[in-house]
């Protein structure tokens, strides 16, 4: 078993590498600019909208709010007529991602904790680069890969994009791994 706390190193530099590949996999690849579609009408649907003032949100129309809905009439027609939406109302103004930014270097650090924790209870000091790694890798996959498959199981959202950042996860997983082989302690 190796100390958490001598792991300080890895958990921090494991999550600024993988802060720093989210940007290299989004903005200088371009293989997640397809995982949104562009609204038909894009223009006339938001000028509709905004007259109900929607407030930042998760919605889903037609609602039915509750099982019971999926035996009445009514709701059944609306879902069968269409469109049935998923939707993510965010708060209007210019675009800003330093909130989001925040929030993810946050993230991989907690990622990263588990990834050492995992690692350090499993393993001792002197453990070879490959037993690290695996377990590692194999946390930090886990973290930021398997629960997106939910939103595809449940939401609808698809598959392509649910596997595109799957990938990504697999590469923030060995990256973290990587670091954690490298760095563990003697």
């Amino acid at each position: 078993m190796v100390p958490l706390t001598s792991l300080w190193l890895p958990i921090l530099l494991s999550a600024v590498v993988v802060f720093l590949t989210i940007f290299l996999l989004h903005m200088v690849l371009t293989y997640h600019r397809s995982d949104y579609s562009r609204l038909p009408g894009e223009d006339q649907v938001l000028e509709s909208l905004r007259r109900f003032n929607l407030p930042p949100g998760d919605y889903f129309a037609p609602h039915g709010g509750g099982p019971e809905a999926m035996k009445n009439p009514a709701f059944i027609e609306k879902m069968t007529k269409g469109p049935v939406l998923i939707a993510t109302v965010l708060r209007p103004g210019p675009p800003s991602m330093g909130g989001q930014l925040a929030q993810w270097f946050v993230y991989c650090v907690v990622v990263s904790l588990f990834a050492g924790y995992i690692a350090s209870r499993a393993l001792g000091p002197g453990a070879a680069y490959l037993d690290v790694s695996q377990f590692a890798s194999t946390t930090a996959f886990c973290s930021y890969g398997l629960a997106l498959w939910q939103n595809t199981i449940w939401y609808k959202r698809r598959w392509t994009t649910t596997m595109k950042s799957t990938i990504d996860s697999l590469i923030y997983g060995f990256l973290t791994g990587g670091i954690f082989g490298w760095l563990w302690p003697s």
